[in-house]
This record gives structure tokens, sequence and C-alpha cells, in this order.
């Protein structure tokens, strides 16, 4: 027999979030547990430092940044050097960090097409995106050669100098492309980097039409990066990856010869996560 429901509908919540949940103000917020976070990137971007630096650089009392930093230490997330008097980022760090790698099979089907790029160019491989305006370098195989680019994961770059991020940049519609540009001062790096806004966005189309970006020592002088998007199944550029090397190396005479297997590259990895390329925009 069909039973017959009684008393007003209820609307099932997804497990794990709360009623408020998209609420983030500051009575959803533990102001404790903010601070000590900021202490720890600002540490994780400022390694090896004393305890009365980070409490003035951070304008706060070096006695409630003691007590974050002994507390994130008992986590691992932090170490001390007792003979330096130095802290760092702990080991435990770099195991969260890599939890979230694996949450993705981005990085792990990007690593046998990254170590294959790497022996057919004899460069050093990378795979990055875009995070926050920046990019976030996730994977890299290097090279045997003695002089090398080292993007370690973790690394942030700004979008602007870097082959990968303006191979993103230039995939990007554009009212987010403006409204990137718009929050952002293109930093100078060295001669070569592009530092007005309209510079920027004709180099982009370029990069759109040919379907890879240079970064032509813009971040850092006498290196050169060949970068191309990896696009996932709506279409949309999600990463990207570039080989790097030493202008001694690769010249400009190179740029042709490694383009096709960074392009190349960047198609077996768009395919191996189920995407699709871009249609090319005039």
């Amino acid at each position: 027999m069909d039973s017959q429901e009684t008393g007003p509908k209820t609307t099932r919540r997804a497990r794990g979030r709360p009623r408020d949940w998209h609420d983030k103000t500051a009575q959803n917020t533990i102001k404790s547990l903010d601070r000590a976070m900021e202490v720890f990137e600002f540490l994780s971007e400022a390694q090896g430092k004393p305890l009365t630096s980070i409490a003035e650089d951070m304008g706060q009392s070096p006695a409630t940044v003691y007590r974050i930093l002994v507390t994130l230490e008992g986590r691992g997330l932090v170490e001390f050097d007792t003979e330096e008097q130095l802290w760092h980022i702990g080991a435990q760090a770099f195991v969260i960090g890599a939890r979230f790698l694996r949450r993705t099979s981005l990085v792990d089907r990007a690593r046998p097409i990254l170590r294959k790029l790497m022996e057919e160019t004899g460069e050093t491989a990378n795979l990055g995106i875009e995070k926050e305006g920046h990019v976030l370098f996730l994977s890299q195989v290097e090279t045997h050669a003695s002089i090398r680019a080292f993007f370690p994961p973790g690394t942030l770059s700004q979008m602007h100098a870097s082959g990968i991020g303006k191979a993103l940049l230039a995939q990007m519609d554009v009212g987010r492309l403006d409204r990137l540009l718009a929050a952002t001062r293109l930093e100078v790096f060295t001669d070569h980097t592009i530092t007005d806004h309209e510079a920027l966005k004709q180099d982009l189309a370029a990069i759109r039409a040919q379907g890879f970006a240079v970064d032509n020592e813009e971040k850092n002088a006498g290196m050169r990066c060949i970068a191309a998007p990896v696009f996932d199944m709506n279409r949309e550029a999600i990463a990207g990856i570039s080989v790097s090397g030493p202008t001694s190396r690769i010249g400009a005479d190179d740029i042709d010869r490694l383009r096709r297997p960074v392009i190349e590259a960047a198609r077996f990895l768009t395919q191996a996560i189920g995407g699709t390329e871009a249609a090319p925009r005039g």
C-alpha cells in the first residue's frame, strides 16, 4: 500500500554545507584562524625569517605571531631552525599541497606528456594553471642540461611575463581579460617585459591566431619560453604546457622548431582529460 506524505515538504541541503554556507561575512569567519593563515601564507613567500621580522613586516605583535607559529609548528606546517633562529615552511605543508594536486587527474595525466616533451626538445617542460591572476606551476620535468629553467610546483608568476600566462590570457573572453588587466599592474622585470596594456592585447591577439605564446626574456633575461594552452570539455583553457631554457639554446630561430612539439603536447593533454580545442577566434 502506498503511503501518503503528511506535512510540508522539506528541501534537502547538500551534505557538509550549513544553511548559510554562501555567507562569507565576518560572523562566519574565525578571526584567529584567518590571522594564522595570513602568517602561514606570508612565511610561504618569505622563507627563512626571524620572528621579529615576520611580526614587523606583518604589523603584528611578536607575541601573537609566536603563538601562531608554535601552533603551526605542532602540526608540522612550519619549522624552526634553532641554530639560525629562523622560521621556515614545514614538510606537512608540502604533503597537504600534494593532496591538492592528486584531486585532479590533470597532473597525473600530464607527467608522461611532459617527460616526452622534455626528451624530444631537450628543454625543461612545465605545466601551469591560472590562479587569481597569476600562473601557478603544478609540475615540471627538468632537462638534463646543466643550465636550466626551474619553476618548482607551487611557484607563482605574473601572467603578462610568462609563456603559459600569455597563452591562457589569449584564450580569455574579452570581458574577463579587460577586468583582469584593469586590476593588474604590469610589473617590469626586464627590458623585454610588455608593460603597456594595448601592446599586451596586440601580443595576445597574435598568440591566439598562431596557437602558441613566447616569453621572449620577458621575466628573466637570458631565458626564453614557448607555451600552448590546454582545454577542457567546455573548450575553456584551463592550463598551459611550455618548454623553457636559456637563449643560448633557444634562439629566435629555434622557436619554429620547438613550437610544434609544445602545441602537440598541449593537444595530447587536452585529449587525455577529455577536452576539446577552442575554435579559432578572429
